[in-house]
């Protein structure tokens, strides 16, 4: 819980990448900071070309500053693809950090009083391996509350759409149920 005057002003920390799966994640965590009365706090987290490995290569600080402010824009793309112009009840903010994300996100969570989430996305084998998991990163490691928002039902229909499209399969046609 952060210091405002002389109030005390909870937040709800939230990553964002872009994908629909952290969309999901940013409608949720709005949805809790709305109940909560609290702060919103996107946070994007970035890491320069070739990662940590990549900033001992000699990029300057030009290249740094230049993905400082794509990270910036990818951020603000992402809100203003999330809510549109119908914004949250709650006091939002936005925040990009240079580092993996759940080392990021625990970072910035890290007040007790916070509320961390984060989307749980998609986990195929080959992704899992690439790619760690960053829900449960930060699952294992924060030091306050972890909301994992699932993916949204339709997410997993438009990746079924898109194998069925890939593997020319044909489009089977059901009557809706309900």
């Amino acid at each position: 819980m952060r210091k405002k005057g002389t109030e005390a002003v909870a937040r709800v920390v939230v990553g964002v990448t872009g994908t629909p799966g952290s969309l999901t994640a940013l409608h949720g965590a709005a949805a809790e900071a709305r109940v909560r009365g609290a702060e919103l706090v996107a946070v994007l987290a970035w890491q320069s070309p070739g990662g940590e490995l990549g900033s001992r290569n000699g990029w300057g600080p030009t290249v740094l500053t230049e993905c400082r402010a794509a990270a910036a824009d990818r951020l603000r793309e992402a809100l203003d693809v999330a809510f549109g112009v119908v914004w949250p009840r709650v006091t939002v903010g936005g925040l990009t950090v240079r580092g993996t994300p759940g080392a990021v996100l625990v970072d910035v969570a890290r007040d007790p009083e916070d509320l961390l989430v984060v989307g749980t996305g998609s986990r195929a084998v080959l992704r899992r391996l690439v790619h760690p998991s960053v829900a449960r990163y930060c699952l294992a490691h924060a030091s306050c509350p972890v909301l994992a928002v699932p993916p949204s039902p339709l997410q997993a229909e438009l990746a079924a759409v898109r194998r069925r499209n890939r593997l020319r399969m044909p489009l089977v046609l059901r009557e809706p149920t309900g």
